[in-house]
């Protein structure tokens, strides 16, 4: 391994990876045998929400370029839409539909398997939403999503909070949650009954216990993130299959016992706004971050999103 090691009374604390690196021990057991940070594409603006699809493919954002990228591996970067609503994050629905918030739409579209674009929500009580960030689907096929003002100006804003939201498989819009002041990336534990969600403006995560109405009750912090002096802020997640929660932040990716316990850090050589899991195994964890796409293999597999 090229690079450098740092050792602090025998154990492990950071290590050089191609350009990247991870910190901490607990790594180790996370990060496959030899695990590189690998770089896919670059000579972007500011990229986004990242999902990997079944046929073996990834999409993401690149918010100003107001592009959706599909990426395949062996094959040059590609647009799958332009424009797309300066469209942010991104998941799949129970049918393998592309799910995406969109700030200049300000909505919460899905495209369906013949290419149109539906609009699942745009207002709440009539007021236009602010600018939907980022979003999630619960095995049942309700969509929970965020909505902050990263996108908009002061002047565009018709509600008075930015919320958290539920739309229901009747289509029907819940406010869930009003409190955040800059509510982002969110992701569900594997059993779902707790939601995740972070807080870019305070730098913290927040989880929420899930009610079997798909309501949350019991918020409570989860993980201060806050690193005075550091590049970066709470935005988007994932989670794997053993309840990890792998959070972009300052610096990198955070990655978290499911009990709050920081494990440690993967650093690519930007700052990371959003990871997904992916390929076949989902052992992969895609990055987006600022200008580039990066990605590293990991032992376990991530929750696969979708069908």
């Amino acid at each position: 391994m090229n690079g450098f090691q740092v050792f602090i009374g025998g154990v492990l604390i950071a290590s050089a990876l191609s350009g990247g690196s991870y910190t901490m021990s607990e790594l180790k057991d996370i990060l496959a045998e030899g695990a590189a940070v690998e770089k896919l594409a670059g000579d972007l603006k500011f990229t986004e929400g990242p999902v990997w699809r079944a046929d073996g493919h990834l999409l993401f954002s690149d918010i100003p370029a107001d592009t959706i990228y599909q990426w395949t591996p062996g094959q040059p970067l590609k647009v799958f839409r332009k424009p797309c609503g300066n469209a942010n994050g991104h998941t799949l629905d129970r049918q393998g539909r592309l799910i995406s918030c969109e700030h200049s739409s300000r909505r919460v579209s899905r495209t369906e398997k013949d290419g149109t674009i539906t609009t699942l929500a745009d207002r709440y009580e009539g007021r236009r939403l602010n600018s939907p960030n980022d979003v999630v689907v619960r095995s049942d096929g309700s969509i929970y999503f965020t909505d902050p003002t990263y996108g908009i100006r002061p002047d565009q804003a018709e509600l008075d909070f930015r919320g958290v939201y539920r739309i229901g498989t009747d289509g029907r819009l819940t406010l869930l949650v009003r409190d955040f002041v800059q509510p982002n990336g969110l992701a569900f534990s594997p059993d779902e009954k707790r939601l995740y969600i972070a807080d870019s403006q305070v730098n913290h995560i927040r989880v929420f216990d899930v009610q079997p109405d798909g309501t949350l009750t019991n918020g409570r912090l989860f993980a201060d993130m806050r690193s005075p002096g550091k590049d970066g802020a709470a935005d988007g997640m994932k989670v794997d299959t053993q309840g990890r929660i792998f959070a972009t932040g300052p610096e990198g990716v955070w990655v978290f016992a499911p009990d709050g316990k920081l494990l440690g850090k993967i650093i690519p050589p930007e700052v990371p706004a959003n990871v997904a899991f992916g390929d076949k195994d989902y052992r992969t964890l895609y990055m987006t971050a600022r200008t580039g796409l990066y990605r590293v293999r990991l032992k376990t597999p991530g929750i696969k999103p979708g069908p």
